[in-house]
């Protein structure tokens, strides 16, 4: 048997920053600086629903895959079929991979770093020149997998942190104003809610059900198995989030200040610009530009890695490498079609994702291990996918949701249904169905055996 490596600081710290730099990219540095904005004197109650969302979920995420022990998001959603889990493994990487998330990275970095500095009818092969490189580099590194520890969690990851610590030890010494900006209507009522919803759109917690996989391979090449492996990845993924956290207060408090001396930004990428301008002047437009490049680099590497791991397992017939130059030339395709148009694109997928997404972590975390597990998974996602579609619905152009058939189902949708008005439409849907799922499992294995499982006693 092989031996469990002796455990250290250095480890857990590495494991930890190998987390962090998975998941926290262009949409975890620039929507909370949006939010700031936005929420202006309430900003810590939006930072808070933030938090909850960007970094509560992604840790679950991670605890959820490793208590069920999946290897593969297929596996992950297995106990609802194969079908389904098929499915919902291709609608998540398309989401985080080629179609949104891992495009965007690349967008984001060319928009902050390089754009500003050439002439605007050069744009066009500006991007093409740059995603071009940012993608040939992103895909050298996704092909030596057994250095992606040293290549994402020491190096990458410790010059994107430490750009990040000067803009705030600048900022927080020479503070733009006070926090009396008056919020937004948004946020002068539910800005704990708002703040929530404004956190879907880092798409971490759907994020980390596939990035987990590629983390926990990871770990398993330091030698870590069984408990030990738990054990690790909760601490590391707690250490993690807590930076995270930390991280996330500030930029929403920099967006809040920023009140004083700016006008609502269009997007939080404006708004981080004006910034780190105001403070850094000629360099900070240079500086913004390493500190995102660096950023959306370590996800984009995570993203493309998961995408070839988990698609090689569905299709194997297909090569690693295949799958990965597949994802990589999609994401540079679709890059080249510019950060708004992009993020236009994703709000539907994210607003039906993200309900399914989390129900299955919620699944994982009670449910997965009891013998009747199955019938619980299928009716509580039974019970959360119509919500889930009526909110994308909600989401799409005005030419669709505009449409009067739909337009009544979502003004009786957001009338009947709790919180659907606020965009948590399928959260007491999911609960119903939850503890119907339980109920109904219980009664039908003691149905068939006599008595209650002995977890159940």
């Amino acid at each position: 048997m092989e031996a469990t490596p002796q455990k250290s600081w250095g480890q857990l710290l590495v494991v930890s920053s190998l987390i962090f730099g998975m998941f926290f990219g262009s949409g975890n540095l620039i929507f909370p600086v949006h939010l700031g904005q936005m929420a202006g004197s309430n900003w810590f109650l939006a930072a808070l629903g933030f938090a909850i969302s960007g970094s509560l979920f992604p840790l679950l995420a991670i605890l959820a895959v490793v208590v069920t022990k999946s290897d593969g998001l297929l596996d992950f959603a297995r106990p609802l079929g194969r079908h389904f889990a098929a499915i919902f493994l291709v609608l998540v990487h398309l989401t985080i991979g080629p179609f949104f998330a891992t495009p965007r990275t690349a967008a984001t970095a060319y928009q902050m770093a390089v754009e500003p500095f050439i002439p605007k009818h050069f744009s066009t092969l500006g991007m093409l020149l740059f995603t071009g490189l940012f993608f040939g580099v992103t895909y050298l590194a996704a092909t030596h997998q057994n250095s992606l520890l040293k290549i994402v969690g020491k190096y990458l990851n410790a010059g994107f942190l430490a750009l990040l610590a000067i803009v705030f030890l600048v900022a927080f010494i020479k503070p733009m104003g006070n926090f009396n900006q008056v919020p937004t209507a948004t946020y002068q009522a539910n800005a704990t809610i708002g703040g929530l919803l404004e956190g879907y759109n880092t798409l971490d917690a759907v994020a980390l059900l596939a990035l987990s996989v590629t983390l926990i391979h990871a770990i398993r090449g330091l030698g870590y198995r069984g408990r030990a492996l738990t054990e690790l990845t909760a601490k590391a993924g707690l250490i993690s989030i807590s930076l995270e956290v930390l991280i996330y207060f500030g930029l929403v408090m920099l967006g809040a200040l920023s009140m004083n001396q700016f006008k609502l930004s269009a997007n939080g990428g404006i708004a981080l610009s004006q910034i780190v301008g105001h403070y850094f002047s000629s360099v900070g437009t240079l500086l913004l530009g390493a500190l995102v490049t660096l950023g959306v680099l370590t996800t984009a590497i995570g993203l493309v890695c998961s995408f070839a791991q988990d698609f090689h397992k569905l299709f194997p017939k297909v090569s690693y490498r295949a799958w990965l130059r597949t994802t990589t030339i999609l994401s540079f395709l679709v890059a080249n079609a510019g950060l708004d148009t992009i993020i236009s694109w994703s709000l539907p997928v994210l607003m039906l994702m993200y309900p399914l997404a989390l129900a299955l972590i919620l699944l994982s975390l009670t449910i997965s291990q009891r013998p009747y597990a199955g019938i619980v998974y299928k009716v509580t996602i039974a019970f959360t996918i119509l919500p889930a579609i009526l909110d994308m619905l909600a989401n799409t152009p005005a030419t669709i949701s505009g449409l009067a058939p739909i337009q009544r189902l979502l003004t009786l949708y957001h009338t009947t249904i709790p919180f659907a008005n606020l965009g948590l439409g399928w959260l007491v849907p999911t609960l119903i169905g939850f503890a119907i799922g339980i109920i109904w499992g219980r009664l039908r294995w003691a149905g068939q055996r006599g008595t209650l499982p002995e977890s159940d006693r």
